[in-house]
C-alpha cells in the first residue's frame, strides 16, 4: 500500500506494515512534552488515574516558558506542581527559569526531536517538529497524562495535502510569509484533520528556521501536523544535537493525497494577516496605511537567531517610531546569549526596543505585552483572533521579524524593502 510521510511513520510506530487515512491506531512515542500551562492538567490526570511511575524519563520533557518567570500566584503554583512532578520521577528534559526557552524552539535546538519521530505535546503547536520530518501534533492534556504512563497514544490516520515548492524568496520574505500566503489561500479549515507534507525542488532554497516556522503554523489551517521532506539542511542542522539512530521517512511516489498544492516562492510577497484570523492574508500591495501602537518579534514562529538577525538588520542606525513600544523575545537562552555576542541586542536597545528574556509572554495574551482597547499590534507570532493579545477590542496583525521591525520603526504596517531601499530617507 502507498503512503505518505506521516502514515509510514505512524505505521512504523504502530507495528504495522501498512496504515490508510482513517484508520485508528495505537503508536509508540518518542517524546511526551508538556508546558507550564498543560502540565498541571496532565498531572493531576495521572494522579487522579492512579499511576504510579512515568514510560521513560528520557522521552518526556516539560518546559516552563508561558509564564515564567512567574506572572503571578497562579502562574507560581502551576510551575511548582510541574517541578515537583519532575523532581518525583526524575525527568531527564526538564527546563526552568534560566536554562529554559520557548518550548517549540528549544526541543529541536536541543536535540530533542528528529526525522521519522512520532512526538505529541500538549500544547497545538507541536506541529512545529514536522520541519524535521517528525510527526509530531498536539494533543490534550489528558492524553498527555495517558501518554507519560504508558508511552503511547492513539491516532486517527489522517489523509494529506501535498504542498510542491519550486522557486527561491525574494529577499525580505521568509517563511512566515509563505505559511501566511498559504493559509490565505486554503483558509484556516483547509487543511482540516489532513497532513500537510512539504516539497519539491524549492525545498533546498528554505532554511531549517523557515521550515520550523512555517510547520508551526500547520495547525491554523487546521492540520493534523506539518512536515517536511528531510533533505541535507535537515541533517546538517542535527548534526551534533541527534547522536541516536534516526529514521527517515519518504513517500512513496504513487502515495495519496486529497490535494495537491503548487507554490512557487519566488512570486511570494511579504504577507500580513489581517484580524482575526490568520487567513486573513494581504500584501502591501492590499494594504493601506494602517498605523500601530506595539510591534512583538518572538514567539515559537518567530523567535529564532534568524529571526533576530532580520529585525537587528531593519533596526540597524534607526530607531523605533515615537509612541509604538517595540519588544524583542529571543525564544530560547543559546539564541538570546548569541543575539548578545553578534550585537542584536544593543542594537534592539539602541533602536529603543524592550528585551525580554525568554518566554511566550504576550503571543497568549499572558503578559510581557498586553494590549488595550482600540490598541493594534503587529506580531511574529502565530494567532490573532479576538482578545488574543489582550483586549477584546484591540487588534492583532500576523507578520514576518522584517515586516514587524519596518512596522515599529515606521509607526505602521510596512514593507521592509521599501524601508531597506532607503526611500524612507533613513539610510
Amino acid at each position: 500500500m502507498a503512503m505518505t510521510m506521516t502514515q509510514k511513520i505512524l505505521a512504523a510506530h504502530a507495528g504495522l506494515p501498512a496504515v490508510r487515512a482513517g484508520q485508528l491506531i495505537r503508536a509508540k512515542l518518542d517524546m511526551v512534552l508538556g508546558n507550564d500551562i498543560t502540565s498541571p492538567v496532565a498531572i493531576r490526570e495521572f494522579d487522579k488515574a492512579g499511576f504510579s511511575d512515568v514510560f521513560d524519563r528520557e522521552k518526556i520533557a516539560i518546559v516552563l516558558d508561558h509564564f515564567v518567570p512567574n506572572k503571578d500566584i497562579k502562574a507560581a503554583e502551576q510551575c511548582a506542581q510541574c517541578r515537583a512532578f519532575a523532581k518525583r520521577f526524575d525527568v531527564k528534559n526538564y527546563f526552568d527559569v534560566g536554562e529554559m526557552g520557548i518550548e517549540h524552539a528549544l526541543l529541536p535546538e536541543k536535540g530533542l526531536a528528529a526525522p521519522g519521530e512520532c512526538i505529541i505535546g500538549a500544547d497545538s503547536h507541536t506541529c512545529t517538529y514536522g520541519a524535521l520530518g517528525a510527526f509530531s501534533t498536539g494533543v490534550g492534556s489528558t492524553d498527555m497524562a495517558a501518554a507519560m504512563a504508558t508511552g503511547e497514544a492513539w491516532f486517527k490516520v489522517p489523509p494529506a495535502i501535498r504542498v510542491e515548492l519550486t522557486g527561491k524568496l525574494q529577499p525580505y520574505v521568509s517563511g512566515k510569509d509563505v505559511i501566511l500566503h498559504l493559509i490565505g489561500q486554503i483558509g484556516v479549515d483547509g487543511a482540516l484533520y489532513k497532513s500537510l507534507e512539504f516539497g519539491g525542488p524549492g525545498l533546498s532554497s528554505l532554511s531549517i528556521d523557515d521550515r520550523l516556522c512555517i510547520a508551526n503554523m500547520a495547525v491554523e489551517a487546521g492540520a493534523k501536523n506539518g512536515i517536511f521532506e528531510v533533505d541535507e539542511v535537515t541533517m546538517d542542522y542535527i548534526r551534533g544535537r541527534v547522536s541516536r539512530t534516526v529514521s527517515v521517512c519518504t513517500a512513496d511516489a504513487d502515495a495519496a493525497y486529497d490535494q495537491v498544492i503548487h507554490l512557487d516562492l519566488s512570486a511570494i510577497e511579504p504577507t500580513v494577516a489581517f484580524p482575526h484570523l490568520p487567513e486573513n492574508a494581504r500584501t502591501f500591495a492590499e494594504i493601506g496605511e494602517v498605523p500601530i501602537d506595539q510591534a512583538v518579534i518572538g514567539s515559537c514562529t518567530n523567535g529564532r537567531l534568524s529571526d533576530m538577525a532580520a529585525a537587528a538588520e531593519i533596526l540597524k542606525g534607526r530607531h523605533v517610531a515615537k509612541g509604538v513600544r517595540a519588544i524583542i523575545i529571543p525564544a530560547t537562552q543559546a539564541i538570546y546569549r548569541e543575539a548578545m555576542k553578534r550585537g542584536y541586542l544593543e542594537t534592539f536597545l539602541d533602536a529603543g526596543c524592550a528585551v525580554s528574556t525568554p518566554t511566550c509572554g504576550p503571543c497568549l495574551g499572558g503578559y510581557m505585552g498586553i494590549l488595550a482597547a482600540g490598541e493594534r499590534c503587529v506580531a511574529t507570532t502565530n494567532r490573532n483572533f479576538v482578545g488574543r493579545m489582550g483586549h477584546v477590542e484591540s487588534e492583532v496583525y500576523l507578520a514576518s521579524p522584517a515586516v514587524a521591525a519596518a512596522s515599529a520603526v515606521m509607526g505602521r504596517l510596512a514593507d521592509p524593502r521599501i524601508l531597506m531601499e532607503g526611500k524612507d530617507g533613513s539610510k
